[in-house]
């Protein structure tokens, strides 16, 4: 167990810098998203309310309120996510090939530590997924204080002030990274830990085989997408309608055994395919 800890303290090592920098980015854009448009929509208003020469009130009923999710909406809020999101999802195949294509081909040494080859792989899988858990925990903690400062520079005339329940279940980057009950937390996080999951095996086979390993690969995906969304495929052309709490309990059933199952094939691939 604390052979597999210390493996998961040094991936996660290994992204601090750019981890970090994602966090930083995420920080400056969206507090400066706050400001910047803000200060617009104000102006805006002002330059409304001279040329129709209208009272606050009467460009509230016009035109509404000012809410924050004129700025959840801006390219300087949902960029940063959409950004950190991509550079996460680069580093599920940089994550292993990083070991074998850098400089001293690092991957032989890694395989070569006194320690079972699964604890090598989940702890890969593990720090991708505290990764992404800390970067919605961290927008979590930034929400409020945007809110907050995005409340203050309003003129309590003109604004239409929200929870943050009511702007993370408004916006639809935010309701999918911060689902508002247990069940989509399991349905979203769940499918997340399920691609990586599928996605290592893929890379699995494609270390284990090369060039045949990359079809196999992409049928392996491909196989596990279509086992996936088979109750949507049966809804739509089998004329068979699944409630709500039946259609959950399919996916999260399907989901649970495509994980296990990959995770299985994948430490297995790393264990009996690939060499040193």
């Amino acid at each position: 167990m604390m052979r597999y800890i210390k493996l998961v303290n040094f991936e996660i090592n290994r992204f601090s810098k750019i981890y970090l920098s994602l966090l930083l980015i995420t920080l400056v854009s969206q507090f400066a998203g706050v400001i910047i448009v803000t200060k617009s929509l104000l102006k805006d208003a002002r330059d409304i309310m001279k040329e129709e020469r209208l009272s606050e009130a009467a460009y509230i009923t016009n035109y509404g309120g000012i809410d924050f999710n004129h700025i959840a909406n801006t390219l300087l809020f949902v960029g940063p996510i959409a950004l950190s999101a991509v550079a996460l999802i680069f580093y599920i195949f940089l994550i292993w090939y990083r070991d074998w294509f850098g400089k001293n081909t690092f991957i032989y040494r890694l395989l070569m530590l006194p320690t079972s080859r699964l604890s090598i792989y989940l702890s890969k899988a593990t720090a991708i997924f505290l990764m992404v858990l800390g970067l919605i925990a961290f927008q979590i903690i930034i929400l409020p204080m945007e809110n907050a400062l995005f409340n203050s520079n309003v003129p309590e005339a003109l604004l239409n002030e929200m929870s943050i329940s009511t702007i993370t279940i408004a916006n639809p980057i935010l309701s999918l990274i911060i689902p508002s009950t247990f069940t989509q937390f399991l349905l979203s996080y769940g499918i997340g830990l399920m691609i990586m999951s599928i996605l290592f095996t893929a890379i699995m086979f494609e270390r284990s085989f090369r060039i045949k390993g990359i079809i196999m690969g992409l049928l392996y995906c491909g196989i596990a997408a279509v086992l996936f969304l088979a109750p949507f495929f049966v809804m739509e052309f089998g004329n068979f309608y699944f409630y709500p709490n039946e259609l959950f309990g399919l996916l999260l059933a399907l989901g649970i055994i495509l994980t296990g199952l990959s995770v299985w094939l994948g430490a297995w691939l790393l264990k009996n395919r690939v060499t040193v």
